[in-house]
């Protein structure tokens, strides 16, 4: 399934997961997520799925 839509879509996915986490953990500051355990958790998660994506999609 070489799909680079697929691609791109995992890719950002990924970096919104990472967004999410750096803004959960308080690096980024500003919204209403900052320091928010939930998108600590969440955060990752989004990032995981968003790689694998992308290896799923490469392969």
């Amino acid at each position: 399934m070489k799909s680079p839509l697929v691609t791109v879509i995992g890719v950002v996915v990924a970096l919104a997961g990472l967004l999410f986490t750096l803004q959960g953990f308080g690096v980024i500051g500003g919204s209403a997520m900052s320091n928010t355990t939930t998108w600590s958790v969440l955060g990752p998660v989004v990032l995981i799925v968003g790689v694998v994506l992308v290896v799923r999609s490469r392969r």
